[in-house]
């Protein structure tokens, strides 16, 4: 089977307000999102209304959220990386409990719809349109308050345990081992 990318942009109610769909699952999510419509409009300054709040002295944009995959601009914040100080360490826990409203519809999405985890016989031309419906719906169902069973999101994750992506970490330790082996 192959996997395929859904990079999705949520709203602070968990609803999908923006999706790309249809990558290969091998493709970095960085490439995905700058080869997006979202990536352009925003970058346009044409995505959100020209609404800023003053904090302090700075003027702030809307932004978006993302991890440290993702590049720093003046509409997308992400964590700091590197040696942090205390006010670093701060903003990066503040950044990820906002971005846990992400994981959540993500958890959510598959626990609604947990046919998005497993082997799909449809065509590569199909599924996007499947995941595209599933999240159109999900969407709908938290506008509307449609009930969640917990029990969806606990088999939602026993299924995705039996189609698990491969594991990056080990690739993240040989980088690490090849730094420092040309260091």
């Amino acid at each position: 089977y192959f996997s395929m990318v859904l990079q999705a942009l949520v709203d602070h109610k968990g609803r999908f307000t923006n999706i790309n769909v249809g990558w290969p699952g091998k493709v970095h999510d960085a490439s995905v999102f700058r080869n997006s419509g979202l990536f352009r409009r925003l970058q346009e300054g044409i995505y959100f209304p020209d609404h800023k709040i003053t904090v302090g002295d700075v003027e702030m944009p809307t932004v978006i959220l993302g991890d440290p995959a993702y590049p720093l601009m003046p509409w997308l914040m992400k964590p700091y990386t590197g040696a942090l100080d205390s006010e670093k360490e701060l903003f990066n826990y503040r950044l990820s409990k906002c971005r846990m409203v992400v994981q959540c519809a993500f958890g959510r999405l598959k626990g609604r719809w947990r046919s998005l985890l497993t082997r799909s016989d449809l065509s590569e031309t199909n599924i996007p349109i499947v995941i595209a419906a599933c999240c159109v719906l999900h969407s709908l169902c938290e506008s509307k308050g449609e009930t969640f069973m917990v029990g969806w999101e606990v088999e939602a994750n026993r299924l995705a345990a039996d189609y698990a992506q491969p594991d990056t970490r080990a690739f993240r330790r040989a980088q690490r081992d090849a730094l420092r082996i040309r260091e």
